[in-house]
Formats: C-alpha cells, sequence, structure tokens
C-alpha cells in the first residue's frame, strides 16, 4: 500500500511549515517531472468546462502545469498556484494567465467570477479547518445566487479514501491523513551507470464519502452536484448572497 500514516500538526505555525516542507517545496522540486505526466483532462472536469456560456471569466485554483487551461477557447480564466515553477508553465497557454497565489488567500475581489475549479488541491491542507477555509475561500470569488440569477459555480476535486480497486488500495476505515510518495528517476551518469530514482513525499488528506460536501456547506456553500471519479470524490457548488 503506497501510504505512510502521519499525523497533523497542532498548531498554525506547525501547520504552515509542515505545508511548506511537505507538499510546497515538494511540488516546487518535480514540477517539470509532474507536469510531464500531467496532460489529459479528466471527464467531468472537461465537461464543465465545455457547458460554460461563452464569455465566462473564472479561475483554476491550483492549477498544476495549467493543463485545463485550453479546454474551453470561448472562456477566459485566471489561473494560479502555489508553486512558482508550476505557474511558469502554466502561464503559457495563452490567452489565459497565470499567478502565484496562495488558496487561503486569493488576491481576487469578492463575487466577481463566473465559475472556479480547484482540481487535486484541497487535500493538501494539513487540517479540517484549513480545508474548509481553502473552500470558503473559492465560493468567496464566484458570484452568489440570488433570487434572479443562478450565481457562479465551483467544482472540487479530492482524493478519495475509497480507492480500493486502485493500484494504491486504500479503502474505508484507514488513514486519512497520509504521505505519497513520488519517484522521479534521475539521468543516467556520465559513466554510464544506471538510472537512480529520488522518492518525494507529498501530504495528503484522503476524504472519505460525503466528507467533502460536509465541508463545503461549513464553508457557507451550497452543493448543486457530487459524485466519485476515478479514486477522487468531486462537487459543484454555489453560495448564496450571505456576506461571505
Amino acid at each position: 500500500m503506497e501510504q505512510t500514516q502521519v499525523a497533523s500538526p497542532d498548531t498554525a505555525q506547525n501547520q504552515e511549515a509542515y505545508e511548506e516542507k511537505n507538499v510546497h517545496e515538494i511540488y516546487q522540486k518535480i514540477a517539470s517531472h509532474f507536469s510531464s505526466t500531467r496532460y489529459k483532462p479528466w471527464p467531468i472536469v472537461e465537461q464543465f468546462l465545455k457547458e460554460l456560456a461563452p464569455g465566462s471569466v473564472g479561475l483554476d485554483v491550483g492549477c498544476g502545469n495549467g493543463k485545463y487551461l485550453p479546454v474551453n477557447p470561448d472562456v477566459f480564466i485566471v489561473a494560479s498556484d502555489r508553486s512558482e515553477n508550476l505557474a511558469r508553465i502554466a502561464v503559457k497557454h495563452q490567452p489565459h494567465s497565470a499567478i502565484v497565489a496562495d488558496i487561503l488567500n486569493l488576491p481576487h475581489p469578492n463575487s466577481f467570477f463566473d465559475f472556479t475549479i480547484s482540481i487535486a488541491v484541497i487535500h493538501h491542507l494539513s487540517t479540517s479547518d484549513r480545508r474548509v477555509r481553502a473552500i470558503r475561500e473559492i465560493l468567496r470569488t464566484v458570484k452568489p445566487a440570488t433570487a434572479n440569477a443562478s450565481g457562479g459555480k465551483a467544482l472540487i476535486y479530492v482524493w478519495a479514501l475509497e480507492q480500493k480497486d486502485s493500484r494504491r488500495g486504500w479503502d474505508k476505515g484507514d488513514q486519512q491523513d497520509v504521505m505519497v510518495p513520488w519517484v522521479m528517476k534521475n539521468n543516467p551518469s556520465k559513466d554510464g551507470s544506471s538510472e537512480q530514482s529520488t522518492v518525494f513525499h507529498r501530504y495528503y488528506h484522503l476524504y472519505e464519502e460525503t466528507e467533502l460536501e460536509r465541508d463545503i456547506r461549513m464553508a457557507g456553500g451550497f452543493v448543486l452536484e457530487s459524485g466519485y471519479e476515478k479514486d477522487n470524490w468531486w462537487a459543484i457548488a454555489t453560495r448564496f448572497d450571505q456576506g461571505i
């Protein structure tokens, strides 16, 4: 089973330092290799983006290499990632923009965007409180629903605990806070010796069934749709005009 069990850090300062070491620094180091493995849009994310009205403006929070930016040429996306190295790759997807930003403190106005996607990001935050805060921050950026308008929508994906049919083998009852290895092969040495591998470990919180919907409600959101796709839980959420 591909995991090392971990305990969540106990203070805000420790949580930030823990995520810096076990998430942010890792993605800085593996950015190029990670990007080379991320090129095919997930079906539900692709469908969500293609169904948006022409001219829609939205966010991709935790965009990675920006693989979702070209999916719908009729919308404009402001992408962001905590990793500067990944943002530099994403910015190549013109005319969209890409910036470095922290999901807990997004540099965007309230109630402005038509949509937001955040794919496989929330699960890297090390406590329930920080994950709910991140969702609240995402919801803050979208237009609220009113009596006369449906409002903006946010699509959020997280890794599932229930993956018994995957190579990882996790399932209900297993530890939810884990370290997941990323294996990166190094170039052969000059003397022709065989390739060596470097293993990096990234922190994940594995979401159990209904946990994502609960976190969205705690963040002040309303779940429109939700489901399971390829070892991930996903949900589409909106918010009402209640001053988030």
